[in-house]
C-alpha cells in the first residue's frame, strides 16, 4: 500500500451499482437506460428460477436464456453461450448469480464486445473487476482488460436469502481474500485501503449471522455491501500470491472457487503480513484482533469452511504440481516465494494447519 503523504495514482472504475433489497425490480429499467434491445439472460443450472424471472421482468426485451455457466469458465462453455448470442440476436447480456455467471458474462463481453448488466447472488466480488478468467486443458488463464466491466450492477440482498451457508461462508472469505491481497497490492491506495479496511469488517461482522440466519436481511444486506467494496479493491490492484494460487489450484484440479480461496487466505496472510506491515495494521483494526491469519483461521471455522484443500479432494501428490504452476508465471507480491515456501503453505493448507 502506498504512504498516504506520497503522491498515488487511483483509477475509479467506470461502474454504476443499484443497491437495495427489491432492487432487481429494477433490472428492466437498467437494460433501457444501456439503449439494449435484445438481451439473452445468462444463469447456472440451479438457478433457472431466477433466470425464469429476470426473462418476465425484461419483457420484450428477453431474447433468451443460456443456463450452461460453469465453474471457471471453461472455453467449451464460452463457444455454446457465442453460439445462444448468435441464435438469439443479442446486444447484451444480463447475468445473474454468482462467480461462474459473472465469469461467463465477461467472457462475452471480452471476446464478442457484448455489453452486460450483472445481478449478482453471492459474495464472489467479480462484478466490481476488469479482471477475466478461462480454462482450457486443465490451465487457468487470466487477464484485465476494461472491456468485461459490467455496465450496471444490481444488488439485491434478497436475492441472497436463500444462499445455503455452506456457500455463504466460504463465499464471504473469497471476497475478503481481494481486499486482503489489495492492501499489500504494489499498486495500493489510500482509497483502496479504505474500501478494505470497511468491507473486511463488515464481512467478519456479517457472515457468522448470515451462516446462523440466511434470513436476517440486516446481516445479508452488510455481507453484500462488504462484498461490494471488497470486489471494488481487487478492481482497482493487481493480485499477488495469493490469488495466483487460487488461480493454479483451481484451475488444474477443477476446485470449487471460493472454498479454495477461504481455505488458502489464512496460509498466505501468515506468509505475507510481516512482509507488509501497513496491510497488517489495517486488519488488525478490521478483524479487531492483535493476529490477522489466527483471525482469519478461526472465522472461516466458524463460517463453515472445509478444513484444508484435502478436504476438497485434494491429492497430496499434486501440490508439487501446483508449486510449478505458480513458479512458471508468479505474480507480483510482498515477499517473492521460493519454491520452498509454496511448498509449505500448500502443505499447511493442504493439512489446515499453521
Amino acid at each position: 500500500m502506498r504512504q498516504t503523504g506520497g503522491v498515488f495514482v487511483h483509477d475509479a472504475l467506470p461502474m454504476r451499482v443499484v443497491f437495495g433489497a427489491g432492487a432487481l425490480d429494477k433490472v428492466a429499467e437498467e437494460v433501457e437506460r444501456l439503449g439494449l434491445s435484445r438481451i439473452l439472460v445468462l444463469s447456472t443450472p440451479r438457478q433457472g428460477a431466477l433466470a425464469a424471472r429476470v426473462t418476465t421482468l425484461l419483457g420484450d426485451r428477453a431474447g433468451g436464456t443460456f443456463d450452461g455457466a460453469r465453474m471457471h469458465v471453461p472455453v467449451a462453455s464460452v463457444v455454446a453461450a457465442e453460439e445462444a448470442v448468435g441464435a438469439a440476436g443479442a446486444d447484451g447480456c444480463l447475468a445473474i448469480g454468482g462467480g461462474s455467471t459473472i465469469g461467463l458474462a465477461k467472457a462475452l463481453s471480452l471476446r464478442l464486445g457484448l455489453p452486460s448488466v450483472v445481478v449478482p447472488t453471492t459474495y464472489a466480488g467479480s462484478e466490481m473487476t476488469p479482471v477475466w478468467g478461462l480454462t482450457e486443458d486443465g490451465r487457468k488463464r487470466t487477464g484485465r482488460d476494461p472491456v468485461v466491466l459490467p455496465r450496471s450492477v444490481v444488488y439485491d440482498p434478497d436475492l441472497t436469502h436463500a444462499l445455503p451457508a455452506a456457500v455463504s461462508g466460504p463465499s464471504g472469505l473469497n471476497a475478503i481474500a481481494h481486499a486482503v491481497e489489495a492492501l499489500y497490492a504494489p499498486d495500493g491506495t489510500p482509497v483502496v485501503s479504505a474500501m478494505a479496511e470497511r468491507g473486511v469488517h463488515d464481512l467478519a461482522a456479517a457472515l457468522p449471522t448470515v451462516v446462523a440466519d440466511g434470513a436476517d436481511a440486516a446481516a445479508r444486506a452488510l455481507a453484500l455491501q462488504g462484498a461490494w467494496l471488497c470486489g471494488a479493491c481487487l478492481g482497482a490492484t493487481t493480485m499477488g500470491l495469493h490469488h495466483k494460487l487460487c488461480h493454479a489450484l483451481g484451475g488444474m484440479l477443477d476446485l470449487p472457487h471460493a472454498e479454495t480461496h477461504a481455505i488458502v487466505l489464512p496460509h498466505v496472510a501468515a506468509y505475507n503480513l510481516p512482509f507488509a506491515p501497513e496491510a497488517d495494521t489495517v486488519l488488525r483494526r478490521a478483524l479487531a484482533t492483535d493476529d490477522v491469519p489466527s483471525a482469519l483461521r478461526a472465522l472461516a471455522a466458524r463460517v463453515g469452511v472445509p478444513a484444508g484443500l484435502r478436504a476438497l479432494g485434494v491429492d497430496h501428490a499434486d501440490l508439487a504440481r501446483v508449486a510449478d504452476e505458480v513458479l512458471a508465471a508468479p505474480y507480483r507480491n510482498p515477499r517473492p516465494p521460493t519454491r520452498g515456501d509454496l511448498e509449505a503453505i500448500l502443505e499447511a493448507a493442504w493439512r489446515d494447519g499453521p
